[in-house]
């Protein structure tokens, strides 16, 4: 039997658990349906021997898409979730033995990519500028809003997002624009790698995803206490309180709609009717297996799917003081990188290395006098690689590059070791090829290719999460969750 105001959430990613908090917040009953045993999807975690590791997302920005949540629902945050800001974004090691680190404070950074690289302190403010002048123009409309709803294009902001572009911004690539910009080719592969925070090419994205730094090193980056997966569980428990019902270990089979309109969901052979649906699984898997149309599915499959990675969990029995929480190991050849990742679908001989220690920040989070290293390298979407022996051979260079910057034999020190790659991102969160998120930006127009937030012909369905508008990273699942909640408020 229907019940008014029932509300379905398939999958409970982060950005499933904040359009359940709002949807729930404006009066509807909602179920979350979750296939693992554990909420997060990819914002999950685990222990082993005294090692916490967080399993996924690293980077914590924009804090206020958070604290937003609980400010709705009229609950102080700091019952629930705390963080600290960090003084050290990232550090960074280059093949020819230079090293920068990445202040927080951009008068910081500035000086010190003049002492380290040679560059002036005056282009470095003036593109950070830029950057933020690129987001709070653009992004700021775009990021917020449907792109497939004509009232986001017709209003003063739209006005003045148009009048910010450029034609440089969509024609130029990131990398382009960064040598014009810097002197010295390790500054601009410094900015080159912002384009992987959305799993893409920065030979071939355009100069618009020079705004992504404004996140980083203009707003800050920030340590959520209790590691990545506190973010998770305060807002399960928040969810919890404000009356939202989670099943775990379950599966929902089949979306069912009838006459353009949705009417429930399929789970163990039972039909259980709701007035809305939203899916926060990849849009793929959505058409493919709970819609049963393979042809829309396929037409997602349009667009370049994103990058994914190797992430290798060490716990490491000894402190090396000369890191940081966040680090970057450069490729000697960044170019070279990014065709093996997306022209010949493997892992470069000589990967960046990005390293994560919590334990820096959080020395609980490791046992006394050790280190939690979350080890990751870009990997390409599985196409059917034989990943046992890229995993092998990543590892293999991974050491080499590791022992040679810290003069260490480090393979001597790796006492706990869990390994996650594509196939395994795939099983575990639905991930079509193991894509972080969904679809690259690898193309001018990518981001109004990004499947939208509804679907116009099957009415109160909807989507969020990093495989459709406005993309993946923290931050965007969250601005997704506030996108349906008012696309759902607008049509009721």
């Amino acid at each position: 039997m229907q019940t008014s105001n029932n509300a379905i959430i398939i999958g409970s990613g982060v950005a499933g658990l904040a359009t359940a908090i709002r949807l729930q917040l404006k009066g509807y009953n909602v179920t979350v349906y979750e296939k693992n045993d554990y909420a997060g999807g990819k914002l999950a975690a685990f222990k082993i021997q005294g090692y916490h590791f967080d399993a996924g997302p690293s980077l914590f920005t924009q804090p206020q898409n958070i604290i937003e949540l609980f400010e709705l629902a009229n609950e102080p945050v700091e019952n629930y979730f705390n963080y600290t800001s960090v003084d050290v974004a990232c550090k960074y090691f280059y093949a020819n033995g230079k090293i920068v680190v990445g202040y927080a404070n951009t008068d910081k950074f500035a000086n010190e990519l003049q002492q380290q690289l040679g560059e002036s302190p005056k282009v470095v403010n003036d593109y950070l500028s830029s950057a933020k002048k690129l987001y709070t123009n653009i992004a700021e409309l775009f990021l917020n809003n449907s792109l497939h709803k004509r009232k986001t294009w017709f209003n003063k902001n739209a006005f003045i997002a148009f009048k910010a572009v450029k034609f440089s911004h969509l024609f130029k690539t990131l990398h382009k624009h960064n040598s014009s910009k810097f002197k010295s080719p390790e500054a601009t592969q410094l900015f080159n790698r912002f384009a992987t925070y959305n799993g893409s090419n920065p030979y071939k994205v355009p100069s618009m995803l020079s705004l992504i730094p404004h996140l980083e090193m203009n707003e800050g980056v920030f340590y959520p206490k209790g590691g990545m997966v506190s973010i998770t569980d305060a807002l399960v428990k928040l969810a919890k309180k404000m009356g939202v019902t989670f099943i775990f270990n379950t599966q929902v089979d089949r979306i069912i709609h009838t006459s353009g309109l949705v009417k429930g969901v399929v789970v163990n052979n039972q039909n259980i009717y709701a007035d809305l649906i939203v899916s926060n699984v990849d849009v793929y898997f959505t058409y493919k297996k709970l819609l049963n149309n393979t042809q829309l599915a396929n037409r997602v499959l349009k667009n370049e799917r994103s990058s994914s990675a190797i992430v290798f969990y060490w716990g490491i029995k000894k402190e090396f003081k000369e890191l940081q929480l966040h680090n970057i190991l450069f490729s000697n050849n960044y170019k070279e990188e990014f065709d093996c990742l997306f022209t010949k679908k493997t892992v470069y001989t000589d990967p960046t290395i990005y390293i994560n220690i919590t334990s820096t920040i959080e020395p609980a989070q490791a046992p006394s006098g050790k280190q939690n290293w979350f080890v990751m390298v870009n990997a390409p979407a599985n196409v059917g690689q034989n990943w046992e022996q890229i995993k092998q051979e990543a590892k293999a260079n991974i050491i080499v590059k590791i022992n040679t910057l810290l003069q260490t034999s480090i393979e001597d020190y790796i006492e706990v070791e869990e390994i996650l790659e594509p196939i395994t991102i795939e099983t575990k969160t639905n991930s079509f090829m193991g894509s972080l998120y969904g679809t690259s930006s690898n193309s001018k127009f990518a981001a109004f290719f990004r499947h939208p937030n509804f679907k116009g012909n099957i009415k109160q369905l909807y989507f969020c999460g990093g495989s459709v508008h406005p993309g993946g990273g923290i931050p965007l699942c969250l601005k997704s969750a506030k996108i349906v909640s008012e696309l759902i408020q607008s049509k009721n």
